[in-house]
């Protein structure tokens, strides 16, 4: 993933804002030292954004669509109230595992529930409504994702994607690979579905904010 903001401008904007908690850190950090993939991790600017959006509707059910070491699942949890959860899924067990050690020594971490499996299947055999849902996992899915977490999102609720630019790539015609194409559909998919409104934010790989413009019908208060 290239560094699409300036990292000066970001380490500013990161000085600016909320700070991340020490179990964040140290989870951060060990993702950054051993981890091959670890620009995976959204890092304290964007785990900060997801902190305030998961205020700012009052989440208390989050669904993560990609956990990876678990840095963001820590962000949702800490912003939720005690009686809070936040059901993230993931496949890699080796990520996964990393995660859970750091969510044990978290005081946040009971919010937390692992489904270790590919995540339509998990999320055919949710029941809504989830406040947040945030999608970062494979982006050959990415349309898919969200076209189900559309059928799961609370009527005020929020659904968020990470890496909409992918690297600048989305600005590429033909498009460079499966993935880039992937992105790219899913950005006209959502611009153009009427039945919600959408913000492309430019923070850190870009990250679509989404919401309803109206409630759906029929909507029922399941829990999982």
């Amino acid at each position: 993933m290239e560094q699409l903001v300036p990292f000066s401008i970001e380490a500013y904007a990161q000085a600016h804002s909320r700070p991340e908690s020490e179990v964040r850190r140290a989870l951060r950090e060990e993702t950054e030292r051993t981890m091959e993939y670890a620009r995976m991790v959204v890092g304290p600017l964007e785990g900060a954004f997801l902190q305030m959006m998961a205020q700012l509707v009052g989440a208390k059910r989050v669904l993560e669509i990609g956990m990876f070491t678990g840095y963001s699942a820590l962000c949702f949890a800490e912003a939720l109230p005690e009686d809070g959860s936040v059901l993230t899924c993931e496949i890699d067990e080796p990520s996964a595992a990393v995660g859970r050690r750091y969510f044990a020594r978290s005081s946040h971490g009971h919010k937390i529930t692992v489904r270790m499996s590919p995540a339509l299947e998990t999320m055919r055999t949710l029941a809504g409504p989830f406040d947040l849902i945030f999608i970062d996992a494979d982006k050959i899915n990415y349309v898919n994702y969200y076209r189900r977490a559309l059928d799961l999102l609370a009527p005020q609720g929020v659904i968020l994607i990470d890496n909409v630019l992918w690297s600048g790539d989305v600005l590429k015609q033909p498009p460079p690979d499966a993935s880039t194409a992937a992105i790219q559909e899913l950005n006209r998919v959502v611009v153009n579905d009427p039945r919600v409104t959408a913000v492309l934010v430019t923070i850190r790989d870009g990250v679509l904010v989404i919401r309803r413009t109206k409630e759906p019908e029929g909507l029922m208060n399941h829990a999982v």
